[in-house]
């Protein structure tokens, strides 16, 4: 009888590649679930709260001083944005026709530009693209009260009670925006 034949040994190079290709591949699952997780949390209700969103007070573009307290009680979508964004760009008709259809129900769409120019590049940009909903210009201080905008666009949903629910960097795909928004006006 003949000793059973041994498979030939994997290079070691096949098995240091097989493991590479394991680490790229959770590493681009972990980032998947980072970016994603916020949007299937807006588009399902699921995930934490994130505390009450700090005051805010602005000056919008028509001239009229906004702050937190004559937006409670509604359910607020609070997008920093820029001109010169191309992910801002393409959120913004979502953003517009949320504006329109639940803006009667009691949804309020505020915009915050992080543009660092004058105010004319702003608005007519906003002009050009027919977007009406409230708008200012972020401050520095701003961006750190809500911890810190790392990314444009960055969206906040907050709830009638001043709560953050969700919060989105980049592009916040609409079907997770309106569910998000639906199922506060709904609460």
């Amino acid at each position: 009888m003949e000793p059973p034949e041994h498979p030939p040994a994997v290079p070691r190079w096949k098995t240091l590649a097989v493991w590479a290709e394991r680490l790229v591949l959770a590493g681009l699952l972990v980032f998947a679930a980072y970016r994603f997780g916020p949007q299937l949390g807006a588009l399902t209700g699921v995930g934490p709260t994130l505390g009450q969103a700090p005051d805010l007070a602005f000056v919008s573009l028509d001239g009229d001083t906004v702050r937190s307290l004559d937006l409670r009680g509604e359910v607020v979508v609070l997008n920093f944005w820029a001109t010169w964004c191309l992910p801002c760009r393409l959120e913004m008709p979502s953003l517009q026709s949320l504006h329109e259809d639940l803006g009667p129900d009691g949804v309020r769409v505020v915009g915050l530009a992080t543009d660092v120019g004058g105010e004319k590049p702003i608005r007519d940009f906003l002009n050009e693209r027919e977007i009406d909903y409230l708008v200012g210009r972020a401050t520095a201080a701003q961006r750190r009260a809500f911890g810190g905008i790392s990314g444009i666009p960055t969206t906040f949903v907050i709830d009638r009670n001043g709560v953050v629910q969700h919060r989105i960097v980049g592009y916040f795909a609409p079907p997770a925006m309106r569910a998000a928004v639906r199922r506060l006006l709904d609460s």
